[in-house]
């Protein structure tokens, strides 16, 4: 039987895992699309090489956004196979002689 009990660690790390994920994705991925072009995690140059455009986000931060909500849930399940026993519980009955 598979163990299906969700404490409150268990619920606040995937709040946090599930929230820097869609922050670092969606959130920021909308405050780019608001801000207007460029689009791109690279600044736009012309054709002298001078930066005439740059993201105003930077591709760093939402990279690094994704990557701690992935190592939070990643811990959090390290957690979860180290805090809960595997396997059913030992009910054998073992016989004993009586004095």
């Amino acid at each position: 039987m598979k163990d299906t009990i969700i404490t409150t660690v268990d619920r606040a790390a995937m709040a946090l895992g599930a929230g820097l994920i869609l922050l670092g994705v969606v959130g920021l991925g909308i405050v780019e699309i608001l801000a207007g072009p460029p689009y791109g995690a690279a600044p736009v140059t012309n054709d002298a090489g001078e930066v005439i455009a740059t993201p105003m986000v930077d591709a760093n931060l939402r990279v690094l956004l994704v990557v701690a909500g992935l190592a939070v849930l990643l811990l959090w399940q390290v957690y979860r196979m180290a805090a809960v026993p595997g396997g059913e519980p030992d009910t054998r009955q073992v016989e004993m002689t009586a004095d």
